[in-house]
């Protein structure tokens, strides 16, 4: 738990790396503009027709 340790702030910034544990600040959205960042529709999954007993 130190320098060494890459899993903590303290050994991202050793290293110069950047994480989780250390991620770059994101600069608030401007007031009127639509998110960069949009989900993927939702896909439903084709169910096989039932069998019919005779």
């Amino acid at each position: 738990m130190g320098k060494g340790d890459r899993k903590t702030r303290r050994g991202k910034t050793y290293r110069g790396s950047y994480g989780n544990t250390r991620a770059h600040t994101v600069k608030p959205a401007v007031a009127g503009t639509k998110s960069a960042v949009t989900k993927p529709a939702a896909v439903k999954k084709a169910v096989a027709p039932k069998k019919k007993s005779a």
